[in-house]
C-alpha cells in the first residue's frame, strides 16, 4: 500500500507543469501573506499625499508665459481655493522658468522646499524635477514627447479623500509563471503607444515565453530608463473586456537569472498585474499595450477594475 502510495505521488508530481506550486514557493502561507501585504503597499502608495489619487489637473504649457492661479484672467486656471496669481511659467525651446506674477509669490509658495523666487524649472525627465508647493497643492513639470505640461496634485482632491479601496482577484500561485528568457542582442525598440494619441519608443531588451492555458505566449518588456533594475510589461488580455481596465495592466519584474544579454529565466507573478494611473484619474498620461503584448487568452490575476 506504501509503495502505490508513494508511485502514484511520483506521477502526480511529474504531471505538474513548471510553472505551478510545486516548484514555486508560492503555495505556502508566508506567499499569500506576502501578497497581501504587498497590495497593502500599493493602496497606501496611490492614496499617499502625492499619490496618483491627489491628482486634480494637466496643463499643456504653450510658448510664451502661461500664467496660473485661481484668477478668470489665468491662461491656467486652477482650483478655486488656489491663490488668484500664483506664478507664471515662462517657455520658450524647452526651457522654463518660473516668473512672478504682477503682485508677487503667494507666501507660502515654495520650490523645493525653499521660498520661491524667479528661477530656472527643471521637468521631470531630468534627475531633479522642480516641484513647487502652495497650501495643499503640489505642481511638477512634465515632459511628454514633445509636450510640457503642469501636473497638479492637492492632498484633498476628492479622489484621494474618498478612495474606496482596491478590488483583486484572489492570489493564486498558478498565475506565478516561470518563463524562458530570450534575449534581443542588439535590444529592438518598440513603438508604445500612449493614452495622449501618441506614440514612443523604448527599447525590449528580450522576451519572455511561458505557456498559459495550452498555448505558447510571449511577451516583450521595456526598460523606462537604461539604469533601471527591473522590466516593466504593458500588457492586456482577455479580462480587459470584463473585469479589469479596458486598456490594459502593468507588471513590473525582477531582471533575469542570467541578465538581459543572457538566456535564461524569469518569473511573471501575474498577481502582481496593476492598473495604470489612468484608471484613476483623467489627468494621467500612460502608455498601452505594443502590439505583441495584446493576449487573447485571460490572466485572472492581479487587481481588478477600480470603477465600474
Amino acid at each position: 500500500m506504501k509503495r502505490l502510495i508513494s508511485l502514484a505521488t511520483i506521477l502526480v508530481l511529474a504531471a505538474v507543469p513548471f510553472h505551478s506550486r510545486a516548484e514555486s514557493p508560492a503555495s505556502a502561507p508566508s506567499w499569500q501573506d506576502d501578497q497581501l501585504a504587498w497590495r497593502a503597499k500599493r493602496a497606501a502608495s496611490l492614496q499617499a499625499p502625492e499619490g496618483w489619487l491627489s491628482l486634480v489637473g494637466l496643463e499643456w504649457l504653450k510658448d510664451g508665459d502661461n500664467s496660473f492661479g485661481s484668477a478668470a484672467g489665468n491662461k491656467i486656471q486652477i482650483a478655486a481655493k488656489a491663490p488668484a496669481h500664483v506664478a507664471v511659467v515662462h517657455f520658450e525651446k524647452g526651457m522654463l522658468r518660473l516668473i512672478a506674477p504682477s503682485g508677487g509669490f503667494p507666501r507660502d509658495l515654495t520650490i523645493d522646499g525653499h521660498a520661491a523666487q524667479e528661477q530656472t524649472l527643471y521637468a521631470d525627465d531630468g534627475a531633479q524635477p522642480s516641484k513647487l508647493k502652495f497650501g495643499t497643492f503640489t505642481v511638477i513639470i512634465i515632459h511628454r514627447d514633445e509636450r510640457y505640461g503642469m501636473r497638479i496634485k492637492d492632498t484633498e482632491a476628492p479622489t484621494r479623500t474618498g478612495f474606496h479601496g482596491l478590488r483583486w482577484y484572489p492570489p493564486d500561485a498558478a498565475y506565478r509563471i516561470k518563463a524562458r528568457w530570450i534575449p534581443y542582442n542588439p535590444p529592438k525598440m518598440l513603438d508604445i503607444p500612449t493614452i495622449l494619441g501618441t506614440v514612443s519608443k523604448l527599447p525590449a531588451p528580450g522576451a519572455a515565453e511561458f505557456t498559459l492555458d495550452g498555448q505558447t505566449l510571449r511577451l516583450e518588456p521595456v526598460l523606462e530608463d537604461p539604469k533601471d533594475t527591473e522590466l516593466f510589461f504593458i500588457l492586456r488580455d482577455a479580462t480587459s473586456k470584463t473585469t479589469t481596465y479596458g486598456a490594459g495592466r502593468f507588471l513590473y519584474t525582477d531582471l533575469p537569472d542570467h541578465g538581459l544579454s543572457e538566456p535564461g529565466e524569469i518569473w511573471l507573478d501575474f498577481n502582481r498585474l496593476v492598473n495604470p494611473p489612468c484608471a484613476f484619474s483623467p489627468y494621467a498620461t500612460c502608455p498601452l499595450p505594443p502590439t505583441r503584448n495584446r493576449l487573447t487568452v485571460a490572466i485572472p490575476a492581479g487587481e481588478q477594475r477600480y470603477h465600474d
